[in-house]
């Protein structure tokens, strides 16, 4: 039998909505505005917690082998079927904007809108969405 932190899964998932909002309200107004950069910057470093937190659940909680870095969590997701490899991809460079975002961010362009910015607030609706399919597939609930 698996233990599955549903409630940890759920409770981050749950962040999604708000944050592709963010984004999308940031892609269709950008400016390049201190306010705007530091908001898209927030958006992208808490979509890559999301995706990297649920991904660990999974990995813990359906015994995945372990991963040894962020992108290996997406890879692992994608490879247990979590996720297509469409959808891994793009992941994959989210979650490679960790160490920029979190350990280099005083050197973050905060003034220009970030490549994946657009067409982060679809991946991580799609994210969500592979992600409630699997753990019914998997689990029945």
């Amino acid at each position: 039998m698996y233990y599955v932190n549903r409630e940890s899964i759920d409770a981050r998932l749950a962040c999604i909505p708000d944050i592709a909002q963010a984004l999308t309200e940031a892609v269709s107004d950008w400016k390049g505005t201190l306010l705007q950069g530091l908001a898209q910057e927030r958006a992208l470093h808490l979509s890559v917690e999301i995706v990297t937190d649920v991904g660990s659940c999974l990995i813990d909680g359906f015994l995945m082998r372990d991963a040894s870095s962020y992108e290996d969590i997406v890879d692992i997701i994608a490879g247990e079927g979590v996720v297509p490899s469409e959808v891994a991809e793009p992941l994959r460079t989210l979650v490679g904007l960790r160490k920029p975002l979190v350990q280099e961010y005083h050197q973050w362009p905060r003034d220009r809108l970030h490549p994946l910015t657009p067409e982060l607030p679809d991946l991580l609706r799609r994210f969500q969405e592979y992600v409630s399919d699997y753990l019914r597939r998997e689990l029945g609930k």
